[in-house]
């Protein structure tokens, strides 16, 4: 379906004000809300084109900035050395507790907003898939895909380098989908492993993928991309968010 023009809101949290990029679909009624977690780089492009995917199967897409309180409203860096240095800077420069904070705002809003219903899902691509994967912590979070998803392995998200997402992962009902690159460097199968382990371990419902593809091969910039696969991933990601939102 047709999506609205992109729009935003700066919504309260405990940190700051944090710039939050919404893609709706046009037309009437009320649809779920997912919440589409960034790269280290906040909203790029690439990020908007994906969340514009998501509105345009009849779900409303909020991208919030996830350094907020570090840079300017609105503001994305570049994928070169520098903004990649600042982005993993940035990353565990900020409390864990802070990126739980704001998922929770968000959460709240799609509650809050007339235009929603009361069904709310995550998305996360690197970065991101770890914010998405502990925004499901959330009781109201029903459905989630994380694309490889840093850190979770190594518990190195937030300052001090010491989250405990493994130790929570009992706190996740959210149906989710689990997407892996067997040539990403920063997720050996190891670390895949382990991840698959605890997750079963807490039976969690989730589906589990993995293929060949380095890291950032969603992402449609850079020699990384993979077309064939990025189609075929995002269409998964939409049957399973309107299979468990709708």
């Amino acid at each position: 379906m047709r999506i609205q023009a992109q729009s935003h809101v700066d919504l309260q949290t405990p940190s700051g004000p944090m710039r939050t990029h919404l893609f709706r679909p046009d037309g009437p009624g009320r649809y779920p809300g997912v919440i589409l977690f960034s790269e280290i780089y906040q909203m790029t492009a690439p990020i908007a084109r994906t969340a514009a995917l998501i509105a345009g199967h009849g779900l409303t897409v909020a991208v919030p900035d996830v350094y907020h309180e570090y840079t300017e409203l609105g503001e994305a860096f570049q994928y070169d050395k520098e903004g990649t240095d600042r982005g993993n800077k940035l990353k565990i420069e900020k409390e864990i507790s802070a990126y739980d904070a704001d998922a929770r705002t968000v959460i709240d809003f799609f509650l809050q907003d007339e235009h929603c219903t009361d069904q709310v899902g995550s998305v996360g691509i690197c970065l991101g898939g770890h914010l998405a994967f502990r925004a499901a912590m959330n009781p109201e979070v029903k459905s989630g895909v994380c694309f490889y998803a840093t850190d979770i392995h190594k518990r190195s998200l937030g300052k001090g380098m010491n989250d405990n997402t493994l130790d929570r992962m009992g706190e996740v009902h959210a149906e989710m989908m689990m997407i892996w690159g067997r040539q990403d460097p920063h997720i050996s199968g190891e670390g895949r492993r382990l991840i698959y382990d605890a997750m079963t371990a807490a039976n969690i419902h989730f589906s589990w993928h993995e293929f060949n593809g380095e890291h950032a091969f969603m992402r449609d910039e850079g020699h990384r991309y993979d077309p064939e696969l990025a189609l075929l991933l995002n269409s998964m990601m939409c049957q399973h968010l309107n299979r468990h939102l709708k």
